[in-house]
């Protein structure tokens, strides 16, 4: 029981972190598409993953995205809470899944490169179907903007990715007592 009370705190201050990161960092990429801003808020949630494993990468993903989606990011309302979601849980399950199986830093690199291509694609989806919905433009639109959100997300999964990487394994102790 101890255990499970240490490991939800834990958690809880990975939530707490990435909803203060996204608060005091973010900025646009591309100036063109201004509303595609990046910010670090994957970084606490894919050291949980590493830490935790797949499934507590994604309860890290659905709170920190409805705590965030109701604070610092309540501009965007349930369509920002749901493309969170989707974007950052595809990219948990897919790089914990893989690091969870052999946690080596060759590994490290692969799960993360493969979460990273698998964010970018699903995306890519994501934002031709929920994005009319919500913003009320064609999906034609959208797909003009194809090459700015599939960038932005390569960017966005290679930098918060690449700080998970040199940021983890100085943190996995601390996480794992």
């Amino acid at each position: 029981m101890r255990g499970r009370t240490v490991k939800l705190v834990k958690m809880g201050a990975m939530v707490a972190i990435s909803v203060a990161l996204v608060y005091l960092i973010h900025f646009p990429i591309f100036p063109a598409v201004a509303f595609l801003e990046y910010d670090p808020a994957d970084i606490p949630i894919l050291i949980g993953t590493f830490a935790f494993g797949p499934l507590a990468g994604l309860a890290l993903t659905v709170v920190t995205s409805v705590i965030q989606g109701l604070t610092v990011s309540s501009g965007s309302g349930l369509y920002g809470i749901l493309m969170h979601v989707i974007a950052t849980g595809v990219l948990v399950i897919v790089s914990g899944s893989i690091y969870g199986r052999k946690k080596t830093k060759n590994m490290a690199v692969v799960s993360l490169l493969c979460g990273m291509a698998a964010m970018a694609v699903v995306m890519m989806g994501a934002n031709i179907v929920i994005t009319p919905l919500f913003m009320g433009v064609s999906a034609e639109a959208v797909w003009s903007l194809m090459p700015f959100i599939v960038g932005f997300n390569l960017i966005k999964a290679g930098i918060n990715g690449g700080v998970t990487f040199i940021l983890y394994k100085r943190i996995a102790n601390f996480l794992r007592r």
